[in-house]
């Protein structure tokens, strides 16, 4: 599994928005990869970032109901990343706030 692999897409939430600011940034990941790995990658796919920690949770999908029929959302893994003070910024968050 490559980095880009690994990493799926940003989270794009008001939540999300507020932990630019301390250097934390939130993303979907691969349900199989670890913390390591997560770490890595992020070094890997954005040059000039060093990560400090990294945390993850597993989602559950939500409940979902149509008439008598139920079914659940397909559920991700999410993985918070805290980098260092002195690290570059993300560039690719920059440009949203």
């Amino acid at each position: 599994m490559n980095s880009h692999d690994i990493i799926i897409r940003p989270v794009l939430s008001e939540k999300s928005f507020d932990g630019i600011g301390n250097k934390k940034y939130t993303f979907i990941v691969h349900k199989d990869a670890n913390k390591i790995q997560i770490k890595q990658a992020v070094e890997d796919v954005f040059p000039g970032v060093t990560v400090a920690k990294v945390n993850t949770t597993n989602v559950m999908g939500k409940m979902k109901r149509r008439g008598r029929n139920e079914g659940r959302r397909p559920g991700y893994k999410k993985a918070i990343v805290q980098l260092t003070l002195d690290s570059k910024a993300i560039e690719y968050f920059d440009s949203l706030n």
